[in-house]
């Protein structure tokens, strides 16, 4: 099968937005940011910064695949940015909040070997997720230029998970119900938020054993309790805002596997027809 990488490349290069000419820093009004909304974005900025050792994580487990590792070339970088653009509006706007390099630092940490699909279908739900949590966030805010970063940052979210979708077509191409099992098992889990207490997203799940409790992303921010009172109490990601997330995780599901799933239910039954099948000796993978 064909590389992905170069034509997502392409692809991503050309709606890719610059941060000198497509951020308005001249429209900024600094009556609309309070001190509660500065700090949020503090916190993003970090947690943004952990793409650094999920990037790590990446390559060292798809080591037998050059093409979606290249890939990670393109996601780090405007994952990076992401943080890059967050801390320069603080840099302008609010210098005593930018985050510290220790503080940015301490979101870098080993996560343990991890199964591939299973992280790759992790990622791409949570890139659906963040996308939602960001175009909320626009809303939330009230001062112009950050509104208008949090729409961009959004619409890069979409697209990532877009792109991890292409790979998960890669793969159940070639594994066949190895690659459905996988994806199918992961589907549910986040697509079953309103059934857990915290926020399922990559950043705030436990990666390692050796550091358990520090061991998710959001557990190692200043404010380790940030998350669930960003979503809760601030930008409100609210029962209609997650099953937004939670349609849009069935579509794309019921899209890769050419089937549609109106419930976690839905999809969870098939998860089993897919074990069941795999576990009386599996569909051949595709040639």
């Amino acid at each position: 099968m064909n590389m992905l990488y170069p034509e997502l490349f392409k692809s991503l290069e050309a709606v890719r937005w610059r941060m000198d000419h497509d951020v308005p820093w001249d429209r900024f009004e600094a009556d609309r940011l309070s001190d509660e909304q500065a700090r949020t974005i503090k916190m993003n900025a970090i947690t943004e910064w952990s793409a650094l050792p999920a990037t790590e994580m990446f390559l060292r487990d798809n080591r037998h695949d050059s093409d979606f590792s290249a890939f990670m070339s393109v996601w780090f970088y405007e994952e990076q940015k992401h943080a890059l653009v967050l801390i320069e509006y603080l840099k302008r706007f609010r210098p005593e909040l930018v985050p510290t390099a220790d503080e940015l630092h301490a979101v870098r940490f080993d996560f343990d070997p991890a199964p591939a699909l299973e992280t790759l279908t992790l990622h791409f739900c949570g890139e659906i997720r963040l996308n939602h949590w960001y175009r909320r966030a626009a809303e939330w805010h009230t001062e112009p230029v950050i509104r208008h970063i949090y729409r961009l940052m959004s619409q890069d979210e979409a697209r990532h998970g877009g792109a991890y979708l292409r790979y998960m077509r890669k793969y159940l191409a070639e594994l066949g119900d190895t690659a459905r099992a996988a994806f199918a098992k992961v589907g549910v889990l986040m697509a079953s938020a309103r059934r857990t207490a915290q926020a399922l997203h990559p950043t705030n799940l436990h990666v390692s054993k050796a550091l358990f409790p520090n061991d998710t992303v959001q557990s190692r921010l200043p404010d380790p309790a940030w998350l669930e009172r960003w979503l809760d109490a601030q930008i409100k990601f609210d029962d209609a805002w997650e099953r937004r997330v939670v349609e849009r995780i069935l579509h794309n599901m019921g899209l890769l596997f050419d089937r549609s799933f109106d419930s976690v239910q839905e999809l969870n039954r098939y998860r089993r027809e897919v074990t069941a099948r795999l576990a009386a000796g599996g569909e051949p993978a595709a040639a």
